[in-house]
């Protein structure tokens, strides 16, 4: 197996999040967050029952399953485009690559690029994200109708979550990436569309 030195670079395929929230999510997640405040006395009450209560909680909640399914779906997708591509680059194809490799990658060994992004973002907990989106996908292909789902599960899916991902983390070890000088760059999908159009305009006036 080849070794490799501080200047190797392999730039991998970007990851692209696409929008995940719709029009009702920002406000569902709002009401829910107030509605937990209240029944844990953090809040004041606003009159309602602790019945009506309860139920803008799973609301808000099954609206995060929601969200963070549609970032796993994005995080699958990239690391499949990422072992394509390590298959086609004679450094990395003899590499013992694997899911696990460029999911550590993204969540442990996040470039400072990266993380920097996710700073300007305001996400703060991007770990969570990832890890309970992907875990998420681990079970479902696709959401599931809300009647599906139990209301425990749904109230405490970040648990479920978080079980699942690590399940999937330690099945296999796998090559580690940042010491094979790998790296990739994150969009949101707007702004990545942009940044093609802008290539493509200025490739058309040459």
């Amino acid at each position: 197996m080849r070794s490799f030195s501080k200047t190797d670079t392999h730039t991998l395929p970007p990851l692209i999040l696409h929008p995940f929230s719709n029009a009702g999510g920002p406000s569902r997640l709002l009401e829910s967050s107030r509605a937990t405040l209240m029944l844990q006395g953090a809040l004041p009450g606003d009159g309602g029952h602790r019945e009506e209560l309860e139920k803008k909680v799973l609301e808000g909640r099954f609206c995060e399953i929601r969200m963070l399914f549609y970032v796993g779906k994005d995080v699958n997708r990239w690391i499949e485009q990422c072992l394509e591509f390590a298959e086609r680059v004679p450094e990395l194809s003899g590499q013992d690559l694997r899911w696990q490799s460029f999911a550590r990658l993204l969540i442990e060994d996040t470039p400072l690029p990266v993380r920097n992004k996710f700073s300007d973002w305001g996400v703060v907990d991007y770990k969570a994200l990832f890890t309970r989106g992907l875990g998420l996908n681990a079970v479902f292909v696709e959401i599931p109708e809300r009647e599906a789902l139990t209301d425990d599960f749904v109230r405490n899916y970040y648990r479920f979550a978080d079980q699942m991902f690590e399940c999937l983390s330690t099945r296999a070890a796998g090559a580690g990436l940042a010491a094979l000088g790998c790296n990739f760059e994150l969009f949101a999908s707007g702004e990545y569309s942009r940044m093609l159009e802008r290539e493509w305009e200025s490739q058309a006036e040459r």
